[in-house]
């Protein structure tokens, strides 16, 4: 069973705290709106200024001309006489319209609906239906007051994958006389998630931050997995080799709000605070989740300079959906400090520097299927704390005509007691990523190398083996990558998690504590994407892995003389976009990992493994 900590009534407090907080201060917003309305100046005619909320005189009053600087084979003194004629002029007429009670301006109380546009051909009247016309729903209207804005986004994101993963067969296998450790290994998937997500903001956001903004996102998600083993989709063997799940969570409930400005340029300070989404880095290497939290932000110096100070107390996730539970405490915690220069040493790159501290109790717990989790099952096993501290520094950008991502991560602390290591650990590993692609015309090559250091060691009381917190990486092919996308098992563990590079042997990155006692692994990488049309994209990504150091693998196996290499990952995907926008995104992705001796040695086998896919989103 599970270990729930009795954190729901204080959870539950904090909630509705932040409910009343943002019902007043959306009754003291709309207050404030309708008070200004009717004490409103008056505005102009019905023209593209007002649109804009700009003033203009009426119709009978001239608007007096601006003094031009330089005017060809015109003297000084015609120039003063030309204005004393139109300030005599304008004083005659602002004097006749204070006499017969004439308006200067004409009121216009609401900018949005009272402006007729012009008619031009092509204007359609706007449906709730409709995102691409005026929408009340796509924050095109406000919905209360003049400033408070509704915009609604949903989303279908269906997945249907079939796959072959070195399955172990279980206690009792679902093949008759079958011998082997590994089974068929066979796998079908369908996976679907309707999201919807409420934004209800205020402020003229299009050329300023919002001043508040409250958002919510439920997900409903449906899954079905075919394994054809047993006891790998649930602890009893009794149980069948497919199963289907539903999980309904909330992966966003936050509430934001600016704090101050820090200049007239629009530097800013404000806070968010709930469930909220939160990448620490450009590409997911350390920190990407959903997760209970408050985030500090804003910018400096005419937004060159970015910052976030966040923390989060992390949610458990259920395991089938790896959505958020609700009112399931992870007894974790991560906090985070990131700082981002624009235009870093030459127009076109961003540079950022961070800080991340992952402090993981010691806990039990039980996953959805009924598999131990923490503490992972893999030496000698006993709940522990893991206290990592990591220092990084990225960028994104380019020189010239050469486009770069690169990332650089060092990582120390201490593991109360690493389970492959049987005692406690001093952690100090290192981690780098660089990417470089080239632009021509309407095709981009790219070249990649990822490097995550490995133990070589296990017993001396030193992890060297890197590991992120919950990562999800969009490097060296990404989804179109086999060893990315898949999740390898690996006697109660995961060799590779699914969505990860690094080798880490965890049961699983969200619900399992960080190992640094792990081989590492070093990956090469080769793509080509090229957009035939503006409607379609192909990718085509190699990769030739390699682990760092096989001591880790050798103590925790029981093996020797396992070999570094392990394999060549390789894949071919496409992307269609029929209507030209992201409003339907049709994905395809057929990738394959042949293997070599490294990989051989583990699960005694050579044949090639495979993954494809097809993913369908719809977006409103």
């Amino acid at each position: 069973m599970k270990n729930l900590n009795k954190t729901p009534r204080r959870l539950l407090l904090q909630a509705l705290s932040l409910l009343l907080l943002f019902c007043s201060l959306v009754w003291s917003q709309t207050a404030s709106d309708s008070s200004s309305v009717k004490k409103s100046k008056p505005a102009l005619n019905k023209t593209a200024t007002q649109k804009r909320g700009a003033r203009t005189p009426a119709k009978n009053v001239k608007p007096r001309a601006k003094p031009r600087k330089e005017v060809a084979n015109a003297s000084r003194r015609n120039l003063e006489a030309e204005e004393e004629e139109e300030t005599e002029e304008t004083a005659k007429l602002e004097q006749a319209a204070a006499t017969d009670g004439t308006p200067h301006f004409v009121p216009i109380t609401d900018r949005w609906r009272d402006i007729t546009p012009p008619p031009y051909e092509l204007n359609v009247k706007g449906h709730w239906y409709d995102p691409y016309n005026q929408n009340l729903l796509k924050g095109d209207y406000p919905i209360l007051g003049r400033n408070t804005f509704l915009l609604l986004t949903a989303t279908t994101d269906n997945l249907v994958e079939a796959a072959n993963l070195p399955t172990p067969s279980g206690v009792s296998t679902a093949v008759p006389q079958q011998a082997n450790f590994f089974g068929t290994g066979d796998r079908i998937a369908l996976i679907e998630n309707l999201r919807v997500t409420l934004e209800l903001y205020h402020g003229s956001a299009a050329y300023r931050p919002r001043d508040w903004e409250f958002r919510v996102t439920p997900v409903f998600n449906v899954n079905f997995l075919d394994l054809r083993e047993r006891n790998n989709l649930n602890i009893s063997a009794r149980r069948t080799t497919n199963r289907t799940d539903r999980q309904f969570a909330l992966q966003e409930l936050s509430l934001e709000k600016k704090l101050f400005d820090l200049s007239d340029h629009y530097d800013f300070v404000s806070l968010r605070a709930g469930i909220l989404r939160f990448g620490s880095d450009f590409r997911g290497f350390i920190f990407n989740d959903n997760n209970l939290g408050a985030r500090l932000f804003g910018n400096l110096h005419s937004n060159h300079y970015q910052f976030n100070a966040a923390y989060f107390g992390l949610l458990e996730k259920d395991t089938n959906s790896e959505l958020n539970t609700l009112f399931d405490d992870r007894n974790q915690e991560v906090y985070v400090f990131n700082l981002y220069r624009q235009d870093l040493f030459t127009l076109g790159y961003t540079g950022q520097v961070s800080f991340h501290y992952n402090k993981d109790r010691a806990s039990t717990y039980y996953d959805t299927n009924g598999f131990p989790v923490r503490p992972a099952l893999i030496g000698a096993t006993r709940p522990h704390e893991v206290n990592a501290y990591y220092l990084g520094w990225t960028g994104d950008g380019h020189f010239g005509r050469l486009n770069i991502n690169h990332a650089l991560y060092q990582v120390f602390g201490r593991d109360d007691f690493n389970p492959i290591a049987n005692q406690p650990t001093t952690i100090n590993a290192q981690m780098a990523a660089l990417e470089l692609s080239v632009d021509v015309d309407w095709k981009r090559y790219k070249v990649s190398a990822f490097y995550a250091s490995g133990d070589p060691k296990p017993m001396d009381g030193y992890a060297n083996g890197f590991d992120t917190i919950v990562d999800q990486p969009v490097f060296a092919g990404g989804p179109f990558s086999y060893w990315n996308f898949q999740g390898i098992n690996l006697l109660g563990v995961r060799l590779v998690n699914r969505q990860s590079l690094v080798p880490n042997l965890r049961p699983s990155k969200t619900e399992g504590q960080a190992n640094f006692v792990n081989p590492g692994v070093l990956i090469f990488n080769a793509a080509f994407d090229a957009e035939w049309t503006p409607k379609l994209k192909s990718v085509l990504n190699a990769n030739y892995l390699r682990f760092v150091n096989t001591a880790t693998l050798q103590q925790f196996i029981n093996q020797p003389n396992i070999r570094n290499d392990i394999g060549l990952d390789y894949g071919l995907g496409l992307i269609y976009r029929p209507f030209l926008n992201n409003q339907a995104i049709i994905t395809l992705s057929a990738t394959a990992l042949t293997p070599f001796g490294g990989f051989q040695d583990i699960y005694q086998s050579q044949r090639t493994l495979y993954s494809v896919f097809a993913s369908v989103v719809l977006t409103y």
